[in-house]
């Protein structure tokens, strides 16, 4: 309907410049200065005949002209973007507080070995506990919670290599996750583990999904 719409109005405005041209009157393009000519009809049907024929040569370039607009117009349109986008959008993006700096270190103790998708999901973990009234309500107590994250000792999240491109991803995911740009989890996955391991607090769960060597549950 839209682009249906856009070529419509801009086959009326050619239309309405051809028929401009059409019925103009040459008698009234008459200059100061200049003596009018007589002209006779035979001068009239001639100019109209010309001013139609390039009329018609308009009207036939409307389709490209409006295929061109159309093309323009969808370019500029906001679009979802793929997470790999997002990404590289983030990428020289360093964290602002120290909430978002507990995320991303999440994120890069848990999973920088995993795929982008694996990263988010953990990113959402955190998140979703924050959220939960099950955990406590910062990123940073939800991080250090004694016995939930095995980088985390005595409450001491370890230093990370902060000029490494996985930390730059970290921190990339970490804000597409704050900001709510892609999700991979439900918001009711608050747990998970790695596939090489069995814990025994997981059958008391629902199994979400597995993304790379990580099992989700709510």
């Amino acid at each position: 309907m839209i682009k249906f719409a856009r070529a419509g109005g801009i086959a009326a405005a050619v239309l309405a410049l051809a028929a401009t041209a059409t019925l103009a009157d040459p008698l009234n393009a008459t200059q100061i200065g200049v003596v009018p000519q007589q002209a006779s009809y035979l001068d009239h049907a001639t100019a109209m005949i010309d001013d139609t024929a390039s009329a018609v040569n308009v009207i036939g370039d409307v389709e490209t002209l409006t295929a061109h607009v159309i093309k323009a117009a969808d370019a500029a349109t906001p679009r979802p973007r793929a997470l790999p986008e997002l990404v590289d959008t983030f990428a020289a993006v360093d964290v602002s507080d120290a909430e978002e700096d507990c995320l991303a270190n999440a994120v890069y103790f848990e999973a920088r070995g995993e795929s982008i998708e694996g990263q988010l999901a953990v990113a959402q973990v955190v998140l979703n506990r924050v959220a939960s009234k099950k955990y406590p309500n910062t990123i940073c107590e939800v991080v250090t919670q004694k016995a939930q994250f095995s980088f985390v000792e005595n409450g001491v999240i370890p230093a990370a290599n902060r000029a490494s491109k996985p930390w730059k991803k970290a921190v990339a995911i970490s804000q597409i996750a704050l900001n709510n740009l892609d999700s991979k989890l439900s918001d009711q996955v608050l747990w998970y583990h790695a596939d090489y391991v069995a814990p025994v607090w997981r059958k008391a769960l629902d199994k979400e999904t597995k993304i790379g060597l990580h099992i989700f549950y709510s």
